[in-house]
């Protein structure tokens, strides 16, 4: 048996033995909140070698090897960097300021400031959920090869639509559907995702509506599925629902309209809910009026907010799986926040705990995205995706709002100012 000063022993040894071409950072003096309920770790030391998460412990029992860079977060505390799973990075909603007749190259450029804004403001990973002429895989490319510094990027690439539905690519029949979905993927889509229900944004049609014939929606299903690809729907449709369901959908976006029968079956087939309450509800309508938004479209969000409200409280009650998800930048002002974080606040005001609210942007999302043994709790060998805030979130969720450090695979993005 080990004893105690060999059990010290084996833990400086690992400690020192980082790789040679990567700098040891050492963060002190703040308290690391366990997103699994745990207790927290107070006055904390969380070493990090390279891009990953060495060791967390308290000081006393955490050593600073020698030459390691210590960043000082006293009194912070630390969550890992938020995930926001619904995020389109060039936005173009019907406004006086909708860019037409816009090129990949524009696109693509303004993709990547959307995306360096978002990682600036705590978010470390992101889901695309629809992105144009395949400027996202390029995008992507360059945050991941250290070109330029962006959050984490899964990407369905282009939204798959019948024709005349809520989506980019617009094809009709199983056929197509399914060389749609595969074109796709050949591009490096991680997910793919289905319009299987009107939208907001269209100026035809009812939101509830439900564009597909079940032979397209089962074959784009199962096409994915046998390419190791999850598959998610924009819809508020309950009909839609019930047959993706069947034909084994991972999620739906928004809910709108989603009933009580619905969120249960989707919490026993373990379907996500990616609920964007922020675009129908009160605080996005400073983001409307900046861009100008028409009277219809304005109209259009109204008609459904209480609706989407309801399905959101019932989600939560009935414990349908949640993951966060903005449809706004993740960065965009919202009631005095970011979209992100608004959204998160508004789990709270709905039913859940700020923990379980919390998990919903950080660990849950993870799980969805099938990356949670790297991503979305601060854990030795995982990334070193960390934010620090003022006060612990579990307590109140509004905490989120006093982000001053951001790190992503061991590069701080952001940095605490002086005194703060």
């Amino acid at each position: 048996m080990m004893t105690g000063i060999g059990r010290l022993g084996l833990a400086i040894g690992l400690l020192m033995a980082t790789s040679a071409n990567a700098e040891l950072v050492a963060l002190t003096g703040a308290t690391v909140v366990d997103i699994d309920g745990k207790a927290p770790v107070k006055n904390a030391v969380v070493l990090i070698d390279g891009e990953k998460i060495q060791a967390i412990g308290p000081a006393g029992a955490t050593p600073v090897p020698a030459g390691a860079k210590i960043i000082p977060l006293d009194g912070k505390w630390l969550i890992p960097g938020l995930m926001n799973m619904h995020v389109h990075l060039a936005l173009n909603l019907p406004g006086a300021s909708r860019v037409y007749n816009e090129g990949r190259d524009s696109i693509a450029l303004r993709m990547l400031d959307n995306a360096q804004k978002s990682l600036r403001s705590g978010v470390t990973t992101i889901r695309l959920t629809g992105a144009q002429d395949g400027a996202d895989f390029t995008v992507k490319k360059m945050i991941d090869s250290g070109v330029f510094d962006g959050p984490r990027i899964h990407t369905a690439g282009s939204s798959i639509v019948a024709t005349g539905g809520h989506g980019s690519t617009e094809v009709n029949g199983a056929a197509e559907f399914a060389h749609a979905v595969r074109e796709q993927i050949k591009r490096g889509a991680t997910w793919i995702k289905l319009g299987i229900s009107g939208g907001i944004s269209d100026t035809h049609g009812e939101i509830a509506a439900s564009p597909f014939t079940d032979d397209e929606l089962k074959t784009a299903i199962e096409v994915a599925h046998r390419n190791g690809v999850k598959v998610t729907g924009h819809n508020g449709s309950p009909l839609s629902a019930d047959t993706a369901i069947d034909a084994g959908i991972d999620g739906f976006e928004h809910g709108y309209f989603l009933t009580p029968p619905v969120l249960t079956r989707m919490k026993q087939k373990g379907v996500w809910l990616v609920p964007t309450i922020v675009v129908s509800q009160a605080g996005a309508k400073e983001f409307y009026r900046k861009i100008g938004s028409p009277d219809w479209y304005l109209a259009r969000v109204d008609s459904v907010g209480k609706a989407h409200w309801q399905t959101l409280q019932n989600a939560i009650r009935i414990g349908t799986p949640i993951a966060l998800g903005s449809d706004q930048y993740p960065w965009e002002p919202n009631e005095g926040t970011t979209a992100t974080i608004r959204e998160a606040e508004l789990y709270v005001d709905a039913g859940m705990t700020p923990l379980q609210s919390l998990r919903s942007a950080t660990i849950d999302s993870a799980r969805m995205l099938g990356v949670d043994n790297q991503v979305g709790a601060l854990r030795p060998g995982y990334f070193a995706d960390i934010v620090a805030v003022d006060a612990d979130p579990r307590a109140d969720i509004r905490a989120l709002r006093t982000i001053s450090f951001v790190m992503k695979g061991g590069k701080a993005i952001v940095m605490p100012a002086v005194g703060s």
